[in-house]
């Protein structure tokens, strides 16, 4: 009799070819399953391909770019880079980074703006071994002197698609030519609009697309609805639905004054609220941010600064009390609840004039919110007032 060869691949992270070192460190963290994203992305990204990652938030793209370029840093003795659109998604990444890698040396340098510059320079000077930077900042570094590109080995930019929404595409180019050509690229996106693509072109060598979910793909167990009403009747609704759900609550406004209007409004009603939008100092809204992880404050309104920049895994419900300019927002704001296998629930209030924006929402998801009607919808043309919610007669 011959013995049959085990051809089975290890379970967990050991079969996409993580370095013992690292597993064991994930092992101690309690990541044992890796999520659909690092199944595909971790083997090719493991032999130095260049990668296309899209993905929806939340489904632990950190650890699909940040196992393999700990491993490639280690081996070829070279530095990454990790480019994001927010101060709040650098912290984020760093933390995760750090979680992983600093039991075994690894050290990490955060370039945001709203931080002190000597801190950063401190940084630097302890030569780390990864960068995690925003574009304006570590454009800033470049211009003194103080950050040096050269040694980059591995590239990753996360969140592009959001990166290039907030005009970062000259700042991208900018820091591209100071990177080594002979390199790895990674870029993870939620969507793939044409700039992406562009990038991809221009600066990829045959990348490979992986992909875990369609495009504007909302996460899995979120029980969405729709609201249409009168703006004058937002806040009533709003006192209504906090009174039925009793968990945390992320509530989503358009404009910084609208959150701050309210916030206030909503601190009379003796609830615990904190605010996040661009105009708080980065200490400001790291401790709004925290109080609402800790549970400090029930309810955290923020405008889309907060969309992909939130990781936390236990919030009931979000509001959407403005829809989103950017009907791709939509996706990333609900997906800030349902997280880590968990149910959520998401609403949002639209006015009777926005029917076109949800069907907009609606093709982007590829599938119809329901819809609770508190105010007549009526069509474009005045002259006939005829409610388009009644179903239509088909023949």
């Amino acid at each position: 009799m011959t013995e049959k060869k085990n051809t089975e691949k290890p379970a967990g992270f050991g079969g996409l070819g993580v370095a013992p070192s690292l597993i064991r460190v994930l092992t101690a963290l309690r990541f044992t399953v890796p999520t659909p994203i690092q199944e595909k992305a971790i083997p090719a990204a493991g032999e130095g391909r260049d990668i296309i990652g899209i993905a929806q938030t939340g489904t632990g793209k950190t650890l699909a770019f940040g196992l393999p370029m700990i491993e490639r840093i280690a081996r070829l003795k070279v530095m990454g880079l990790v480019l994001l659109p927010t101060r709040e998604l650098a912290r984020q990444v760093d933390q995760h980074l750090k979680m992983i890698g600093e039991k075994l040396g690894l050290r990490t340098a955060v370039m945001i703006g709203g931080e002190s510059i000597d801190r950063q320079l401190k940084a630097l000077r302890r030569r780390p071994h990864i960068i995690v930077a925003t574009p304006g900042r570590l454009i800033d570094h470049l211009r003194r002197g103080s950050a040096r590109l050269d040694k980059v080995g591995c590239l990753v930019l996360d969140e592009a698609d959001m990166m290039l929404d907030m005009g970062f595409a000259p700042q991208i180019e900018k820091i591209l030519k100071e990177v080594p050509k002979d390199r790895q690229t990674m870029l993870f996106s939620a969507t793939m609009p044409p700039g992406i693509v562009r990038i991809a072109s221009r600066h990829m060598k045959m990348p490979i697309r992986v992909e875990v979910a369609p495009s504007g793909t909302p996460v899995e167990n979120i029980t969405q609805e729709m609201i249409v009403l009168e703006r004058t009747d937002k806040f009533g609704e709003l006192k209504k639905i906090l009174e039925k759900y009793t968990g945390s609550v992320l509530i989503f406004r358009r404009t910084k004054s609208g959150v701050k209007i309210l916030c206030h409004d909503l601190k009379r009603l003796d609830y615990k609220v904190a605010e996040i939008h661009s105009d708080l100092t980065l200490a400001r809204r790291h401790k709004a941010l925290e109080g609402f992880k800790a549970g400090q404050h029930r309810i955290l309104v923020a405008t889309d600064i907060a969309a992909r920049g939130l990781d936390i895994n236990d919030i009931e419900l979000v509001l959407n009390y403005d829809l989103p300019e950017q009907t791709e927002d939509y996706v990333h704001r609900i997906g800030r609840t349902a997280r880590a296998g968990k149910r959520g629930t998401a609403i949002s209030f639209a006015a009777p004039t926005q029917m076109d924006i949800i069907r907009q929402i609606e093709r982007l998801i590829k599938k119809p919110i329901p819809r609770t009607q508190l105010a007549k919808v009526y069509n474009k043309n005045p002259k006939m007032r005829v409610r388009t919610f009644r179903p239509r007669r088909r023949f």
